[in-house]
C-alpha cells in the first residue's frame, strides 16, 4: 500500500540504526548478512503483486462497503476512529491466530517466522500469499466503518508492529499490561515450548489476555520455526511449506483426515487434538542451540559477502524504482523487471546456500543485468557512480564466466 512505499526508507534507516546500536551495546554484530538479505528479500517478494493489482484487503473492503454496508458512521467522528482502532486490532488478532492454527494459512505465515534471528529486518520478512486470506477477517467492519478510516488504521496497525521486532528494548513497565511490546512479541517468535501459539496481538495485548493465549517472557527465547528451513533460497522460504502440505494431504487416508491436514494446526496428527500436542515440541534453549551450532549460518568468504551485498543493493534500488514508477511504466517493462528482481533474489540465495549450480545461474543473471543496464532499464544510484557500476557488473560477469569455464573443464577431465 501507499503508506508502506513511503515508509520503506525509514524502515531501512531504522534497521541500520539498530545494527549500529546493537554493535555499540554488545561489541558484536546482532545479525548475519545471509539472514538479513533473506528477510528484506522476502519483504520485496511480498510486495511484487502490488505492481499488478491493488491490495486485496482494501479493494475487497471498498467493494463490501459499497454494496453491503448497513450504516455509514461519520468519518470525522472521534467515536468512529476509536471503534476502527479497536476493530482493526481485534480482527488482526483473529487473522493472526488463525494463521497459526489453520495449516493452510500457516503455509503462508511461516515465512515471517522462518528467521532464526530477531531484529527489525525480521519484520520485513513477509509472505507473498498471506493477503489472499487475511482480507476476509476485516469485512465485518465494512458494514459501518468508512474505507478511508479503515485504511488509516490497518496501515497504522502494521506500521506499529515494525518496531517491536527487536531485542534491544527489554521491558516497558506498566505498558506491558496493555500494549504489544518487544518482550511480548519475542515470545510469539520463539520456538521454546512455552512460546508456541502465544501472543497474537497487533497493537494491543489485551486480546491475548482475554482469550487465554498470553505468555510472559521468561526463559531466553530461541527464534525460528520448530522445523527450520535451513536455506536462504527466497522461493523455497516462501513456498516450501505448500509442497510439504500437498504431500501430507495426499498421504492422508480418507476425506476426514485430508481435510484435517488442511484445516487443523501444523502439529496435528491422527489421534491428537486439533492443534496437536505441544509437549512434543523439541525442548530448546539458547545455550543448547549455541553449543550444537543449530543456527543455520554457513561460513562463506568475505569477498563473496561483499559481492552479494553490492548486488543486493543494486536490486533493491531497481525494486524501489519500479515500485515508484509503476503507474507510468508499460506493463511489459513491469513484467520484465519483476522477473529480473525474482531471478536476482533467487540467484543470490543460491550463492549464500553455496549451491553447486549457483555459478551457472549467476553467470546468466549477470548477463541479463548487463543487458538491462545497457538498455536503460536500471537507473544508477547517482550519475557519478554509473561508470563504476558498469565496471563492477562487467567484472562480475567475467568472474562467473571464468567459474563456468573452470567447472566445465573440470567436468571434462573427470570424464577422461
Amino acid at each position: 500500500m501507499f503508506v508502506h512505499e513511503q515508509a520503506t526508507p525509514f524502515f531501512i534507516s531504522l534497521v541500520l540504526l539498530e545494527l549500529l546500536v546493537g554493535w555499540l551495546r554488545t561489541g558484536g554484530l546482532i545479525f548475519s548478512l545471509n539472514d538479513e538479505v533473506t528477510s528484506v528479500s522476502a519483504g520485496m517478494v511480498s510486495r511484487l503483486p502490488q505492481l499488478f493489482v491493488r491490495g486485496l484487503e482494501l479493494s475487497s473492503y471498498v467493494y463490501f462497503w459499497d454494496n453491503y454496508r448497513i450504516v455509514e458512521l461519520p468519518w470525522d467522528s472521534a467515536w468512529t476512529w476509536w471503534l476502527a482502532f479497536f476493530g482493526v486490532d481485534f480482527c488482526y488478532y483473529w487473522v493472526h491466530r488463525c494463521a497459526h492454527e489453520l495449516n493452510i494459512l500457516w503455509a503462508a505465515h511461516q515465512v515471517h517466522h522462518s528467521s532464526e534471528y530477531y531484529n527489525l529486518s525480521t519484520a520485513l520478512r513477509q509472505s507473498v500469499t498471506q493477503q489472499c486470506a487475511s482480507w476476509v477477517f476485516y469485512l465485518p467492519m465494512a458494514l459501518a466503518i468508512p474505507p478511508s478510516v479503515f485504511a488509516v488504521h490497518v496501515q497504522f496497525n502494521l506500521l506499529y508492529q515494525f518496531w517491536i521486532h527487536t531485542e534491544l528494548v527489554r521491558d516497558l513497565g506498566i505498558l506491558e499490561l496493555v500494549l504489544n511490546t518487544p518482550s511480548h512479541h519475542r515470545v510469539h517468535h520463539g520456538r521454546n515450548p512455552y512460546c508456541i501459539d502465544k501472543n497474537y496481538g497487533g497493537v494491543l495485548i489485551i486480546w491475548d489476555r482475554i482469550f487465554g493465549t498470553f505468555a510472559q517472557e521468561n526463559d531466553p527465547v530461541v527464534y525460528g520455526l520448530v522445523h527450520p528451513v535451513r536455506s536462504f533460497d527466497i522461493l523455497l522460504v516462501q513456498f516450501h511449506y505448500y509442497r510439504y502440505l500437498w504431500r501430507r494431504f495426499w498421504r492422508a487416508q480418507g476425506i476426514k483426515y485430508k481435510l484435517s491436514v488442511i484445516f487443523n494446526g501444523p502439529s496435528w496428527k491422527p489421534g491428537l487434538p486439533r492443534l496437536g500436542n505441544h509437549l512434543e515440541v523439541p525442548k530448546v534453549t539458547v545455550a543448547s542451540v549455541g553449543k550444537k551450532g543449530a543456527l543455520y549460518n554457513p561460513e562463506w568468504p568475505l569477498p563473496l559477502k561483499l559481492y552479494v551485498f553490492i548486488h543486493f543493493l543494486l536490486v533493491l534500488k531497481a525494486f524501489d524504482d519500479v515500485l515508484a514508477a509503476k503507474m507510468i511504466l508499460n506493463q511489459w517493462t513491469v513484467i520484465l523487471m519483476t522477473g529480473y528482481i525474482l531471478f536476482t533474489l533467487t540467484s543470490l540465495g543460491y550463492i549464500i546456500d553455496q549451491r553447486s549450480n549457483s555459478y551457472q545461474i549467476e553467470t546468466l543473471r549477470c548477463a541479463v543485468l548487463m543487458i538491462l543496464q545497457m538498455q536503460g532499464f536500471t537507473k544508477p544510484v547517482a550519475a557519478t557512480l554509473n561508470v563504476f557500476i558498469e565496471v563492477f557488473i562487467s567484472l562480475s560477469l567475467l568472474y562467473w564466466v571464468m567459474q563456468f569455464i573452470t567447472q566445465l573443464m573440470g567436468g571434462k577431465r573427470k570424464q577422461n
